[in-house]
């Protein structure tokens, strides 16, 4: 499936959940791994603010781009955002949605008020 860049150069990013592990598989505990370097991978619950409009969304990080003193409600940046539709079959139901992902998470600042 395709991945799609996000610049998130002008939004505000606040943390609303603090990282945890990935679980693949809810029956044993499983943590999900990166398919390529077999690193775990975390998540983060984050509102997405940019252009007067927002979105709550889980974001999937691997564990060694999360970095300490990071506060729940407070900005944070996500270098390397990207979003990946996705699709598929579960207990015959069709089930879709977008899959974000980003290489490290770490604090950051509120934007600039732009002058106008």
């Amino acid at each position: 499936m395709r991945v799609i860049r996000i610049d998130a150069s002008t939004a505000t990013i606040l943390l609303t959940e603090a990282p945890a592990p990935k679980v693949r598989d809810r029956q044993t505990g499983e943590i999900a791994k990166d398919a390529v370097s077999g690193e775990a991978l975390m998540t983060v619950g984050v509102v997405y603010i940019d252009e007067g409009e927002s979105s709550l969304i889980q974001v999937t990080i691997p564990e060694s781009g999360v970095t300490d003193g990071l506060t729940v409600g407070a900005p944070i940046s996500l270098p390397g955002l990207v979003a990946r539709p996705w699709e598929s079959v579960f207990n015959g139901q069709q089930r879709h949605g977008i899959a974000y992902r980003a290489t490290a998470i770490a604090p950051g600042a509120f934007p600039m008020a732009q002058a106008g």
